[in-house]
């Protein structure tokens, strides 16, 4: 279809996403990246966060993502995840308990892989449920 690209959002477990978009939106290592069809080609890390996509019919698909790669081409994107998480099937209760979770491990760590490994399950309960709130909001 003319005007759209296609996406697919992989996580570890399943195909989350695969379909066509107007326009995708999701968190680059750097930033906000913005990605519309003929994008130039791009390999980067992407943070945990939202990743939004405007479907081909106008709607919108959302999906939390753990961080991971992401793979642009003019006709494609791919983001490849360990853990993805569609928007509706994101727990607001079972992330807050993950990030209580956290932030115990984070106060008991005594090595710095320890330390690093709580920090890094932080900033990932942390963007979960930033990421869970604003899909609630465009609701």
């Amino acid at each position: 279809m003319a005007g759209t690209i296609h996406v697919d959002v992989v996580s570890a477990e399943e195909s989350i996403f695969s379909g066509e978009a107007r326009f995708v939106a999701l968190p680059g290592e750097a930033g906000e990246l913005g990605i519309y069809p003929r994008h130039t080609p791009l390999i980067t890390r992407i943070r945990p966060g939202a990743v939004r996509i405007e479907t081909a019919d106008g709607n919108e698909e959302f999906v939390f993502v753990a961080g991971g790669i992401l793979e642009v081409q003019p006709n494609a994107v791919t983001v490849l995840s360990d853990t993805a998480i569609r928007g509706k099937d994101l727990d607001e209760e079972k992330a807050n308990k993950s990030k209580a979770a956290a932030e115990e491990a984070l106060k008991k760590a005594k090595s710095d892989i320890d330390i690093a490994m709580a920090q890094s399950e932080l900033a990932v309960m942390a963007a979960q449920i930033a990421a869970l709130r604003k899909y609630r909001q465009k609701k």
